[in-house]
């Protein structure tokens, strides 16, 4: 790899438009696949996205935009994924340029249905990727305060460290503050079960939940997220330290947090595809208690939060039942 890698961000939402911001706090260029032409004509127009963060405004000099995912993979060395893990494998069965040697950054938040594996690990075992190859790009941080360049924490975790230090220097800046992991099994699970967990929190909260029980469901969650990763990846990991609690803590308790919000939609009465219409963003919460649920199911941990929201969301459980239930299990 050269000393001054090319750098592609792949997705068109929230995230990903919030990852070009950093970067090109940065870099001189940097390439940006959105899938939609009409997208990347207002941007190059308008300066900013027309559908996410439009008060983040770009130096469009600085963007190499394409629809073309071929393209964009050829021209990076680095290559970033933002794209809902719902959709993932679609874009990806897209590409027929060899990446084998590339370098894949994952900010997806989610396990790829058709696999049931965290990004990381489908990339490596689907896609042949070495894991010294494979890093992860996590919170604490939502996409919304990056635009208002609100101080906002990232951890950047690869196993190899150096590759973890690059990327951290590339996306830091006077608002944005970064720590590395090697750790990149343990944290994308975080990733992914944290927006269950805001999911149950939305539920919570819909239903006339109070903080006090707010406050013992988070407390629980993160017991219930060290007992669930430990399954599935053991070693020796901080629970309490910012990449895994401090992005459940924000995920779980901010106004931005689609998760939350769609969680609140559910509790209040809305059925699963009415709250998904009305939502202009996917929540990955969804997706991710139907891929946890399945996977507990093959080596259990206790999850009785995971459990509650993957009964309501798939088997047409009364949310104020199931969260009757759920406030006897919790302590």
């Amino acid at each position: 790899m050269s000393k001054h890698p090319k750098i592609a961000v792949f997705g068109g939402g929230s995230w990903a438009t919030a990852i070009v911001k950093m970067l090109c706090e940065n870099l001189d260029e940097v390439g940006w696949y959105l899938r939609s032409q009409s997208a990347i004509d207002y941007i190059k127009e308008n300066e900013h996205n027309p559908n996410y963060l439009s008060s983040a405004e770009f130096d469009v000099n600085k963007l190499l935009l394409s629809s073309d995912i071929n393209e964009t993979v050829s021209y990076a060395d680095i290559l970033i994924f933002a794209i809902p893990s719902a959709f993932i494998k679609t874009e990806l069965d897209l590409i027929t340029v060899d990446f084998s040697s590339k370098i894949i950054f994952s900010a997806i938040k989610g396990i790829i249905p058709e696999s049931g594996l965290i990004v990381g690990e489908h990339f490596n075992q689907k896609l042949n990727i070495p894991f010294s190859n494979i890093g992860v790009i996590s919170g604490p941080c939502h996409a919304e305060e990056v635009a208002m360049e609100r101080l906002s924490y990232l951890t950047i975790s690869c196993r190899d460290l150096d590759k973890a230090e690059l990327m951290s220097n590339y996306l830091s800046s006077h608002y944005i503050k970064t720590k590395t992991s090697d750790d990149i099994i343990g944290i994308e699970y975080a990733a992914m079960l944290k927006n269950i967990f805001a999911i149950a929190a939305g539920i919570a909260h819909g239903l006339g939940y109070g903080d006090n029980f707010q406050a013992v469901l988070m407390s629980n969650s993160i017991r219930e997220m060290k007992r669930f990763i430990k399954k599935r990846h053991k070693m020796k990991r901080n629970i309490n330290n910012s990449a895994y609690l401090g992005d459940l803590l924000v995920t779980g308790y901010s106004i931005f947090s689609r998760n939350r919000m769609f969680g609140n939609m559910i509790g209040k009465g809305y059925t699963v595809k009415s709250a998904m219409m009305e939502m202009s963003m996917v929540a990955e919460g969804y997706y991710a208690s139907k891929s946890a649920y399945l996977l507990n199911e093959e080596n259990p941990a206790n999850t009785p939060i995971i459990n509650a929201v993957y009964a309501i969301l798939y088997q047409n459980k009364n949310p104020k039942k199931i969260f009757k239930k759920l406030t006897e299990l919790v302590d």
